[in-house]
């Protein structure tokens, strides 16, 4: 008898899974046509909107309200103003109730069935109606509206009615931008924003009603125990009918890898759990091997299959591990900007194509900013062997204020779990964005989590202003992300414009101490002009009238032909920015990645446009994928060196080290070599028999040169592994130590007095007067930081346009942007506004896109009969000290004493006074001071 039942019971499981793999109806997709009514009054019911069908609009879902052009058009027009520069402007607006209502077809199959109405992702609450019958109501911004609706439905016709509510349920959420005086533009955490995602209505991805049998498993979920080399699987069952089931796991292509009976135990709210041995064919995931498999239960009443990788992340002494392998995580935030349809795509090709690009970057990390993707985002980082950060939709500064906040975000992070755990993909989660406030109440909330899921490690929070939260980590945090801690900084924003370039330094004066995964927090954050050539790509949902608004004030300022050497050379500046922080971040050994914001750019919170590429992951033209992975990959060659700048006498000395998170490498070889700017080696040599184990690599061999120079040069230097992609390079400047820096046929002054009187008789004229008495704009190495909208009380220039081609470089070597051998020269400064001035920039600096002055702080220009440079940099004081300004000053006095030196302009000499800060004397620079250096 008992044999019989077994093999009964074998039967019955052979059945299910051929009858679910079979041609069987599972499931009914309810895209297409719907009918839509507004009810912005809220006077619609049940009554009367949802017991019968009515009349509305057409309009096709998976959509949104605003790819119907449905709701409120925008009236604003382009103008420089916060209402425009806030975001991107959405052509049709609606916030609140909309009825959406469709008629299907049941097939006389499902009457028996379980059936669930399965909604993938809405902003923010649904309700569902099936034939006037009130089926239920659901909050969720992260995961899947899910109904049953067994019930209600009947053989034939029935009717889906579902009312969706865009409106803010929970403000607490939300942090307010204030600078934005349109209110609806104020909420910043991207998962309810205007800014980058835009507040929908309508509903995203799968619209499905799916079938199962009565008392299906349902819920399963994969658990890697690498203490015990084991598998835990557990799934959800109303009624458990047996003791043993049935498990396979397959690859992805379709080779089993097990396939057994296993004995289950039943544990509290209708969970059932079980434990293997992990399979001895099973692989591990990560980046470098992206191993999925299949995972299939299959009990006496049903069938269920999902796909996990094995994986574990972990903490070894500080360091961050998958695996038990150190990782090293190059990141960019990933805040919804899809500008074409303001939301997140829900197809897996979609997402792949994103994470082509941003692997191509030599990325292999994506930190979701105050939200969390859809399901085909975590498919395609599956796949990729990509690494993900997720977050609640959470950015408030009044944590714990509200106790229904607290418990709808204690929800969500239940949902994502439940929704996305078993996506290898998944290794990060933070409860949100900067956070203040009860940080006891986060700490809470993390505790409650990792018991029930240990796949992941956790964080409180995203970095945090309030401290001493966002200096060391939280009692519950599992990883630490920072701008600072209580050591010091740990980015660049903090450093680069302060101090001399210096290519020595890393982070671990700030990082050291930290002994769980540090990841640097939002660095970057270098503003880019706005590419006006962008425009014409907004073909969707959203207006550029913020690109738009610019365009128009460039082109009634006389400055739309500069557009787009605006957009290459301030990008250019930001690149050589990027490269120097992420090498720190590289070479500092207790850190375990890096977080950029960002990229591409962020189109809203006042137009952030910074990045390297737009919003649309397209290339701005700045710097290539191949270009910017040298710097920023598995495995990185570094050189630690003092500065940027050498003069005759002195010795270029670097050491080597190579970052490497790829894998173990024996008996390689580093190539190194000097070139010029005309490509001709002055130096090489190589270092052999170099073994790189995993992580910093440090003092692999040195690098002298001793200068000796009679003319300024731009030198490259290159550090290459043999037989490999990988190489990086650098830029130095060396200069002769002693130049001319008198002319006799030349009058330099600092004295507006002695420069009229001299250009009245004909003369040349070199003016450098004190830059601290000039009206103008604080000189600064660094761009805009993030927006001049956002952010309005900061320098607000964006580097260097230099009009490299003039011979008055033809002794000072450059490149049309802004590089490091301009650090001194740019911080010695100031920007004059010379909108009014009939003169031809030398050095052009490139102003903020909100005020778009024409500045500049070296130009040249006739004065009655006499020539003059004017120079807003100081080229006068201590220039024994300072080799650039000191060779600048002799290049121009070379030029000037050209026949080449013939401005095109003409002003008068009073026109020079819109540059004098009022009530500031004449007097000259006390030369006895300024060791001028010949």
């Amino acid at each position: 008898m008992k044999l019989i039942s077994s093999i009964f019971s074998v039967f019955i499981i052979l059945f299910l899974f051929a009858n679910c793999t079979t041609n069987k109806i599972e499931t009914i997709s309810l895209e297409g046509t719907w009918q839509v009514k507004l009810d912005s009054t809220d006077i619609g019911n049940q009554e009367n909107w949802a017991s019968a069908k009515f009349e509305g609009q057409n309009i096709n879902l998976p959509g949104t309200l605003d790819d119907a052009e449905i709701g409120v058009k925008s009236t604003l027009e382009p103008a420089m103003n916060n209402y425009v520069l806030s975001n991107l402007t959405r052509k049709y607006q609606y916030i609140g109730k909309a009825w959406y209502q469709k008629e299907i077809e049941i097939p006389n199959a499902w009457v028996k069935e379980n059936i669930t109405l399965s909604l993938e992702r809405i902003i923010w609450e649904s309700t569902v109606f099936v034939n006037g019958k009130l089926i239920g109501k659901n909050n969720s911004l992260v995961a899947k509206h899910d109904y049953n609706v067994t019930k209600h439905l009947t053989e034939g016709k029935n009717l889906i009615t579902i009312l969706i509510d865009n409106g803010n349920k929970f403000p607490y959420i939300n942090v307010a931008g204030t600078r934005y005086p349109d209110k609806v533009n104020q909420d910043m955490a991207h998962g309810y924003t205007n800014h980058t995602q835009i507040k929908w209505n309508g509903i995203l991805g799968d619209i499905l009603l799916k079938t199962a049998s009565k008392n299906a498993p349902e819920n399963l979920q994969i658990y890697p125990i690498s203490r015990a080399n084991k598998i835990k699987i557990s799934f959800e069952q109303a009624s458990v009918l047996e003791n043993e089931i049935k498990c396979i796991i397959k690859s992805k292509d379709g080779k089993e890898v097990f396939s057994e009976n296993v004995s289950i135990e039943k544990g509290e709210k209708n969970t059932v759990s079980f434990e293997i041995d992990k399979p001895e064919n099973l692989q591990l995931w990560d980046e470098f091997h992206p191993n999925l498999y299949d995972v299939t239960v299959i009990t006496k009443t049903g069938v269920i299959t999902d796909s996990f990788g094995y994986k574990f992340v972990g903490n070894d002494n500080g360091d961050l591990t998958l695996n038990d392998k150190r990782i090293f995580l190059r990141g960019n935030l990933e805040c919804v900007i899809f500008p074409l349809t303001g939301y997140p795509p829900t197809k897996k090709e979609d997402w792949a194509k994103l994470i082509t690009q941003a692997k191509a970057y030599g990325l292999n990390h994506l930190r979701f900013h105050s939200w969390c993707p859809p399901k085909a985002a975590f498919e395609a980082a599956d796949e990729a062997g990509f690494y993900y950060q997720v977050e609640l939709p959470h950015w408030s500064l009044e944590v714990g204020k509200d106790p229904s906040t607290t418990a709808f975000l204690r929800e969500e992070a239940q949902r994502m779990l439940k929704d996305y755990g078993n996506h290898p993909s998944f290794i990060f989660m933070a409860l949100g964005n900067e956070l203040q406030g009860d940080i006891s109440v986060l700490n809470e909330m993390v505790a409650e989590l990792k018991p029930i899921d240990n796949r992941h490690l956790y964080a409180t929070t995203a970095f945090s202003f309030q401290r001493p939260t966002g200096t060391r980590p939280e009692k519950e945090d599992e990883f630490f992300i920072a701008q600072w801690t209580d050591k010091g900084w740990i980015r660049g924003q903090g450093v680069f414009n302060d101090k001399p370039p210096h290519f020595n330094a890393d982070f671990t004066a700030g990082a050291s101490h930290i002994n769980i995964p540090l990841v640097s927090h939002e660095i970057g954050q270098y503003s880019v002009y706005p590419d006006m050539s962008e425009i014409k790509k907004y073909t969707g949902v959203l207006d550029p009238l913020n690109f738009k608004a610019i365009k128009i004030e460039l082109e009634n300022k006389g400055l739309i032909d500069f557009a787009p050497d605006f957009t290459f050379n301030s990008g250019k500046l930001a690149a050589l920015l990027y490269k120097e922080e992420i090498e720190r971040a590289l070479k500092t050994p207790s850190f375990d990645g890096f977080q950029l914001l960002q990229l591409q750019d962020f189109p809203g919170q006042g137009t952030a446009l910074v990045g390297l590429l737009n919003a649309f992951w397209e290339s701005k033209g700045v710097i290539t994928a191949e270009e910017f992975s040298q710097f920023n990959s598995e495995l990185v060659p570094l050189i630690r060196f003092e500065k940027a700048v050498y003069e005759t006498g002195e010795n270029f000395k670097a050491t080597l080290e190579v970052a490497n998170f790829f894998e173990d490498k024996t008996n390689q070889t580093l190539d190194w070599a000097i070139t010029n700017n005309a490509g001709s080696v002055i130096k090489n040599g190589s270092f052999r028999n170099v073994n790189l184990s995993i992580g910093n690599n440090v003092n692999l061999g040195k690098i002298d040169y001793a200068v000796n120079v009679t003319k300024a040069e731009k030198l490259n230097i290159t550090v290459s592994l043999k037989g490999t992609k990988y190489t990086n390079n650098w830029h130095i400047w060396v200069y002769p130590k002693k130049v001319t820096t008198t002319a006799k046929d030349i009058l330099i002054t600092s004295s507006f007095k002695e420069a009229e009187a001299a250009l009245k008789q004909g003369q040349k004229v070199l003016l450098n007067p004190n830059y601290k008495a000039l009206k103008g704009i604080e000189g600064r190495f660094v761009p805009v930081f993030w927006s001049p909208v956002h952010f309005p009380n900061q320098p607000a220039t964006m580097g260097l346009m230099v009009d490299d081609k003039n011979p008055a470089f033809n002794s000072f070597p450059t490149d049309t942007h802004t590089d490091w051998q301009w650090w001194d020269l740019c911080i010695n400064s100031k920007s004059i506004v010379i909108d009014s001035l009939e003169v031809t920039p030398i050095v052009r600096v490139i102003d903020n896109f909100v005020t778009n002055h024409h500045l500049a702080n070296v130009f040249e220009t006739n004065v009655g009969t006499g020539k003059l440079i004017f120079s807003a940099i100081d080229i006068s004081s201590t220039l024994s000290e300072r080799p650039v300004a000191r060779q600048l000053r002799y290049s121009l006095l070379n030029y000037m004493q050209s026949d080449a030196f013939k401005p095109s302009k003409n002003i008068e000499m009073k026109d020079l006074d819109v540059v004098k800060k009022k009530g500031e004397s004449d007097e000259k620079f006390d030369f006895l001071k300024m060791d001028i250096g010949y």
